[in-house]
């Protein structure tokens, strides 16, 4: 969709917009858009951002709710106001001012998907150092009079599969880069949680004077070491996209070396890679490529590292 859009003469954030907007209306992996990763309370919210490398201009939306459009509404923040970012139901409410239906984000998947999640005692879930012990029951959870600490759960506790995000990098032909992300977030979230996605250098980043990365995987790790901004930057050193790919998740390992995730990245003269990080069930990284040199959309696959 977004190559197509280029194709018809649109900008590179209409293809960002376009293609990251079609992804939301198919639910891409469930990840994405209305009717999965329902949060504690049930209800799905959206995350998105979309960047211009021309200006350095980002709009992003996070804790969106009942308007389906994220990515769409993130534009919107780019072209009618001065912020970057709203949250919440102050977003929903801009959202509607820019002539977005308000829409119920919950399907019978996700009411499902919650209802079983209830079932099995809440597990997995976010929470940690609470009373009652959130490895085995649901809340409401507290503070405990005295605190132990136990290690952290780490994500292959939880499923790879649990969360996604669509990540988007367009490389126009005069070298012009914008970069967008879309996501429902992480399934059982605590409400009001705002992942990676939405926050410029870590869900993607755009700069037209050396390329763009977008990121997926476990954003409240990936968050803190802002990986598209950081391959972004080794790209502008001239390191191939694919080693800047690679040195963003060495980074991350020597912190958190079980976490989920992956890049992409793309410089200005049409060269990109990826790179994942390799764990249990989490071997490989697919992503989509579409150039000049390509006859149709492909898909490319690197080993995880």
């Amino acid at each position: 969709t977004a190559w197509r859009v280029l194709q018809l003469g649109g900008s590179e954030l209409d293809a960002v917009e376009r293609g990251c907007g079609q992804c939301e209306i198919d639910q891409c992996d469930g990840s994405v858009g209305y009717g999965g990763s329902p949060d504690e309370s049930g209800e799905t919210t959206l995350d998105a951002m979309i960047m211009d490398g021309n200006t350095m201009e980002v709009g992003a939306v996070a804790d969106l709710r009942r308007v389906k459009n994220a990515i769409g509404v993130a534009r919107k923040v780019i072209e009618y106001t001065k912020h970057t970012l709203l949250v919440g139901e102050a977003a929903s409410l801009f959202a509607v001012r820019m002539g977005f239906p308000y829409e119920d984000l919950t399907t019978q998947k996700s009411l499902l998907l919650y209802s079983e999640w209830l079932n099995q005692s809440c597990q997995p879930n976010y929470w940690k150092n609470v009373v009652p012990d959130s490895s085995k029951s649901c809340g409401p959870y507290k503070r405990p009079e005295k605190v132990t600490c136990k290690e952290e759960q780490t994500i292959l506790q939880r499923s790879v599969d649990n969360h996604d995000t669509i990540g988007m990098v367009v490389i126009g032909e005069s070298g012009t880069v914008a970069s967008g992300t879309s996501t429902n977030g992480a399934i059982h979230k605590i409400p009001g949680r705002v992942g990676d996605s939405p926050i410029a250098g870590a869900g993607s980043y755009a700069d037209s004077t050396a390329g763009g990365a977008a990121a997926t995987g476990d954003g409240d790790i990936m968050m803190r070491f802002l990986p598209s901004y950081q391959a972004v930057e080794y790209m502008r050193m001239g390191t191939d996209p694919t080693v800047a790919c690679q040195k963003v998740i060495s980074r991350i390992q020597k912190y958190a070396p079980k976490f989920f995730g992956a890049v992409i990245c793309a410089n200005t003269t049409g060269s990109y890679g990826a790179a994942c990080n390799k764990i249990p069930g989490f071997t490989q990284f697919h992503f989509m490529v579409s150039s000049p040199s390509l006859r149709q959309p492909t898909e490319h696959v690197v080993d995880c590292i």
